[in-house]
C-alpha cells in the first residue's frame, strides 16, 4: 500500500526509486497517524512492518521524519536462505555472500530477522529443514537411523539458526515449529485439498519424542537463545567481522564478549585455524556439532582457548585464537 502500483513490476535499486512520485502519500499518511495513535494509546505497544521494497524511515521514529514502525521484517533474509539451498551446492555457499546478506540493513533502523515463514511454511513451498531432507525426514528421522540427507540437514539447519539469529540488530521471529525443523507444510481447508483439516495444524509433540531427532534442533534452539541473552541488549551492539574466506568457508564476527565461527565446508575441517581477537582466554558456550545436539562431537569444548601473543598485533591488544573446527559447524566462545 506504499505506491500506487503496489510495488508490482517495479525494481528499488537507489533512493531515487523511493521518491519518485509513485508513492501513494494517503496510504503513507495513514500508516504514520496509525503508528502515533497506537503509541499514544499503549506506549508499550509494538508496530512491524512487512515490506520488501525496502523503503527508507519505515522503522524510523516519527519524530525523526519516519513512519513510526519500531521493527521492520527483513524479509531478504529468508529468501536468501531459500535461494541458496535450491541453487547452489554445499561447496558453493561464499561466506561474503552469507555475511552481507544478514547485516545489508540500515543502522537506524531495528528490523526483525528470521530465517522462514508463512512464505514457506504454506502449500505450495517448503521449510528449510524440508528442503535440506525432504521426504528422508519420514523415514530416516529416529535417532539412530539417520542417513547423509538427515545428518547434513541437521548441521545446516543450526548453522542456518544461528547465523541468522546471531547478526541481528532488533529482533529473531521463530515460525510455527522451525526452531524444532517441523516436517510439514500448513494448508487450511479450502476447496482444492476437499475441505480438509490434515494439514492445518502443527505437531507440537514432535519435539518432546526423544526417540526422534526433533529434540536436537529444538534443544539447540533453546541452548541458542540462552547464550544469545546472556548479553545484554546483544541486539544494539555491533556485529563486527573477523574474518571470512570464500575458499575455505570459513566465517567469524564478534559481538560483544561473543565470538561466532562457521566453517560451512562440507568436506573440510580444519585444526589451527586462527583469528586475530583480543587478547585473552574464550571458552565454549556453544556448539552445533555437539553430541547434544545431534552432531559428531569432534571438538573438546572444555578446552579453555588463550589467545596466541603476535608482536605485530600487541598494540592492537589482540592476539591469535586457533580452533579446530570441524565441516559443517558453528562454534561461538566467550572471552572470560
Amino acid at each position: 500500500m506504499l505506491y500506487y502500483s503496489h510495488g508490482l513490476g517495479e525494481d528499488f535499486n537507489g533512493y531515487g526509486d523511493y521518491f519518485n512520485g509513485h508513492q501513494d502519500d494517503n496510504a503513507i499518511c495513514y500508516l504514520t497517524l496509525a503508528n502515533v495513535l497506537i503509541h499514544e494509546v499503549n506506549p508499550e505497544a509494538i508496530t512491524i512492518a512487512e515490506d520488501v521494497s525496502g523503503m527508507p524511515g519505515l522503522a524510523a521514529p516519527f519524530e525523526d521524519g519516519g513512519y513510526g514502525f519500531d521493527y521492520r521484517l527483513a524479509m531478504n533474509i529468508p529468501d536468501y536462505w531459500i535461494k541458496l539451498i535450491k541453487e547452489k551446492k554445499d561447496e558453493d555457499w561464499h561466506p561474503s555472500g552469507i555475511w552481507w546478506e544478514l547485516t545489508n540493513r540500515r543502522a537506524g533502523e531495528r528490523t526483525i530477522s528470521y530465517c522462514e515463514s508463512h512464505d514457506q511454511a504454506l502449500v505450495g513451498d517448503k521449510t528449510i529443514i524440508f528442503r535440506l531432507i525432504d521426504a528422508d525426514m519420514y523415514w530416516h528421522f529416529r535417532k539412530g537411523d539417520e542417513n547423509g540427507a538427515v545428518t547434513r540437514g541437521i548441521a545446516l539447519h543450526k548453522m542456518i539458526r544461528l547465523a541468522t539469529a546471531s547478526t541481528m540488530n532488533g529482533g529473531y521471529l521463530n515460525f510455527m515449529g522451525n526452531e524444532f525443523g517441523h516436517p510439514e507444510w500448513i494448508d487450511f481447508p479450502r476447496d482444492g485439498n476437499g475441505w480438509s483439516y490434515k494439514y492445518a495444524r502443527r505437531q507440537w509433540h514432535l519435539v518432546d519424542d526423544k526417540s526422534l531427532c526433533y529434540h536436537w534442533l529444538g534443544d539447540f534452539d533453546q541452548a541458542m537463545l540462552q547464550v544469545l541473552k546472556s548479553v545484554p541488549a546483544i541486539e544494539t551492539l555491533p556485529v563486527q567481522e573477523v574474518w571470512h574466506d570464500d575458499g575455505d568457508q570459513v566465517l567469524a564476527y564478534k559481538r560483544g564478549k561473543l565470538v561466532f565461527v562457521f566453517n560451512f565446508s562440507p568436506t573440510k575441517s580444519f585444526p589451527d585455524y586462527g583469528f586475530l581477537v583480543p587478547e585473552g582466554q574464550y571458552e565454549v558456550v556453544l556448539n552445533s556439532d555437539a553430541e547434544a545436539f545431534g552432531g559428531n562431537g569432534f571438538a573438546d569444548d572444555s578446552v579453555v582457548h588463550a589467545t596466541v601473543p603476535d608482536p605485530l598485533y600487541a598494540r592492537d591488544g589482540k592476539g591469535w585464537l586457533k580452533l579446530y573446527i570441524p565441516a559443517r559447524s558453528a562454534v561461538v566462545l566467550q572471552r572470560k
